[in-house]
């Protein structure tokens, strides 16, 4: 008797611990999704039928010749192979059992409209790690305004709402920051500070602090980064525990410290990080962005490098790249530039043009001032080894490269005002 074909279904079922799956989940990946379902046996034209596209279509996917961007095609594609909706950042889906109460979630009254905002931050954060924040931020504005205040005032709204219009603060906050626009950036880190408190979720409030913190260090204030990274950690520690969380504050404190060199200090927090990192694979918060072994990676490059250990930070730089997924482009690109400043700082310029090679792939359209500023100050440091012939080559493919880059983010590119100091981002 001829087997069976397998049920798409059922595939997915028996994959829903695997990492593999999970990996392409969390990055939206449709089309390593339908490849790997088709290497379990399930036909293509099986898998167009669930999902209710064409073939034709189906292969754009799996070849990556587009993508699923829409949020009504992974609402389609997560009934359709019945995954979870949290597992695709949706609300949870029609057919999924009732949840076991949450700390975290809304009071009953306040279910919908909180996983609408759920949908609508995770829908902005996978969008801003591609795209750079910088169009992406008049859209937030717009939901806050028009979807979230409404709320605030309504008596009926509980504290979740609260917890929501933080949470979308801080994240306009970013994309500001991502716009360099870090005035503007301040405002919103401020006004998500009191709304966070108001919404009695102190990890939140902790998340905020250590965004702000981050904002001091980058606007040149480590003091002001070392109080807010130590008020976050007060923070955390009277909520509940999140080992991510505690990892992301030690790591603020530990490059404030490393600003105004205090070597001991510095690597003693980073050691904190780390350790709390280890213990904080698994927990999960619905307003807080990830905090992972890559970011932790880059972060510790700009520790080291700022306390001038250089071959340190240099084997953090590049396990930071060797971490950091394509599907995370900003990330990636701000590691990649890291890691060829280091190298230039150390003066194998031949690594250094190689990894910029690497950066000129970078998406020339990304919305993301930060990425276009630092690599300016990656070609002015270059620029000083313009005799080195492989250097001169190299600067010659970058200024072309950049003024078409210029050309396209002329709607946001700000006045520039001076080198910027190189970054990651703890934010995606």
């Amino acid at each position: 008797m001829d087997q069976q074909p397998p049920d798409p279904r059922e595939v997915v079922a028996g994959l829903l611990g695997d990492e593999r799956l999970l990996t392409v989940l969390r990055a939206r990946d449709m089309g390593a999704l339908f490849k790997l379902l088709n290497t379990r046996g399930v036909s293509t034209r099986r898998i167009a039928t669930a999902a209710g596209i064409g073939q034709g279509r189906l292969y754009d996917y799996m070849n990556g010749r587009t993508k699923v961007e829409k949020l009504t095609m992974f609402e389609q594609i997560a009934d359709a192979f019945r995954i979870p909706g949290e597992l695709l950042g949706l609300a949870r889906r029609p057919w999924e059992p009732t949840a076991p109460a949450d700390p975290y979630r809304a009071p009953i009254g306040d279910v919908l409209a909180h996983s609408d905002d759920l949908s609508a931050i995770d829908a902005f954060r996978s969008a801003d790690r591609q795209a750079g924040g910088g169009r992406l931020y008049s859209a937030v504005v717009r939901h806050l305004t028009d979807s979230v205040a409404p709320r605030l005032v309504d008596g009926g709204s509980g504290p979740a709402v609260f917890g929501a219009a933080a949470a979308l603060t801080e994240m306009a906050g970013w994309m500001a920051h991502d716009s360099g626009q870090d005035g503007i950036a301040a405002a919103h880190f401020s006004k998500a500070l009191p709304l966070a408190r108001t919404s009695g979720d102190l990890p939140l409030t902790a998340h905020v602090a250590a965004s702000t913190s981050h904002l001091a260090l980058q606007t040149g204030d480590p003091r002001e980064a070392a109080h807010w990274a130590l008020s976050g950690i007060e923070l955390a520690r009277s909520g509940p525990h999140l080992p991510s969380l505690m990892a992301r504050l030690h790591t603020m404190h530990a490059r404030a410290l490393a600003t105004t060199g205090q070597y001991g200090s510095a690597t003693a927090a980073l050691d904190q990080a780390a350790l709390s990192l280890e213990l904080g694979s698994d927990d999960e918060h619905p307003w807080l962005s990830p905090f992972d072994h890559a970011t932790l990676a880059s972060e510790s490059a700009l520790v080291f490098g700022d306390l001038g250990k250089l071959q340190s930070a240099l084997g953090y730089a590049q396990q930071a790249v060797n971490l950091r997924e394509e599907g995370r482009a900003r990330s990636l690109a701000l590691s990649r530039i890291t890691l060829a400043s280091l190298h230039v700082r150390h003066g194998d310029l031949d690594a250094a043009v190689g990894v910029g090679v690497e950066l000129l792939a970078t998406s020339p359209t990304m919305g993301s001032v930060r990425v276009a500023q630092q690599l300016d100050g990656l070609r002015n440091q270059l620029s000083r080894h313009a005799t080195y012939d492989p250097v001169c080559e190299y600067l010659a493919r970058f200024d072309d490269a950049r003024r078409m880059r210029a050309l396209l983010l002329a709607d946001i590119m700000p006045q520039q005002r001076g080198g910027t100091r190189h970054e990651d981002t703890t934010h995606t």
